[in-house]
């Protein structure tokens, strides 16, 4: 990371105050490298508790705040990036579908140097279009976008499935309510999980890594495990035996054409097919750096118990 180095971050939910923490420390250690959030008007002045506390403690860490709104048009967007270097998606997609496609064409627009979109997920790649989830096919507009052109350069994060969706109910896959883990696919399955603490850590590391990592696709992993590997690590959590049942492909489609628009059902479907949900630990960022992250099971003793 050079001197004199604005970097912008976009929104400050979960992981983007995660992202927004660690950045402030890395930040700390380079004169003239500043640390800028993009707010709505009205969360920057929120009465709400929870929010004043999120602005107090970026206020603290000497993060500075921007105004605006990302349902503005591109080119407005595109003024608001004109004078950061980096510019770091961590939205989602909250704001509904194309807005990753506008943060992209304004980032490019804003000619900004560096740009992290949010793709902080699968391996949209390997999924290719037409899957299940709809929503993936913007990610890949994304990416064809950043690679169609060579003037700003580029980092996508792929972290897989935050760890704790792993065990959220609405998901379905460890319902503690009913004691059952279901197997997306079948138990073999894999999928790659990471929490939204070490993301931001490690994006953190990423974005401060010499040499400058470079239009590039970098890997992270807090854990990669099947389905038959997650219903151990919650018999043992909980030191009891839950039900098992495996919920095949067939049935989640079947599921999915009934409900089209259920987004937890689309997502099922992808993770079930198992193609571009998982890569090798080893392979990763974090493990190839020694960095330490948190795996499933000592997230379940953490927080199950």
């Amino acid at each position: 990371m050079s001197y004199n180095t604005p970097i912008l971050v976009l929104g400050a939910g979960q992981l983007g105050m995660s992202v927004l923490h660690n950045l402030a420390k890395r930040a700390a250690l380079f004169s003239g490298t500043t640390l800028t959030v993009l707010l709505r008007p009205s969360t920057i002045a929120s009465h709400v508790p929870s929010k004043q506390r999120d602005i107090a403690e970026l206020r603290s860490l000497g993060v500075k705040f921007l105004p605006g709104d990302l349902t503005g048009s591109t080119a407005d967007l595109s003024a608001l990036f004109r004078d950061f270097h980096t510019v770091i998606g961590c939205t989602g997609f909250v704001a509904g579908s194309g807005i990753q496609r506008k943060l992209a064409r304004a980032a490019l627009g804003a000619g900004v140097k560096r740009y992290v979109p949010w793709q902080f997920g699968v391996d949209y790649d390997v999924i290719g279009r037409g899957s299940a989830q709809d929503l993936f096919d913007e990610q890949l507009d994304v990416r064809d976008l950043l690679r169609s052109q060579d003037r700003t350069e580029w980092v996508i994060v792929s972290t897989g499935m935050f760890t704790s969706f792993l065990f959220e109910p609405s998901f379905g896959v460890v319902d503690l309510a009913q004691n059952t883990v279901h197997a997306l696919g079948s138990w073999d399955t894999a999928v790659t999980v990471t929490t939204p603490e070490d993301i931001g850590a490690l994006v953190a590391e990423i974005l401060f890594a010499e040499p400058r990592i470079i239009n590039h696709i970098v890997y992270t992993a807090g854990d990669t495990i099947t389905y038959a590997r997650l219903a151990d690590i919650v018999d043992s959590v909980l030191g009891r035996k839950v039900q098992r049942k495996e919920w095949g492909v067939p049935k989640l489609k079947d599921e999915l054409a009934q409900d089209p628009d259920n987004l937890i059902r689309k997502y099922r479907v992808v993770f079930a097919e198992g193609r571009g949900v998982s890569w090798e630990v080893h392979k990763t960022f974090n493990a190839q750096q020694g960095i330490e992250v948190l795996g499933v099971e000592r997230w379940a003793q953490e927080n199950l118990k």
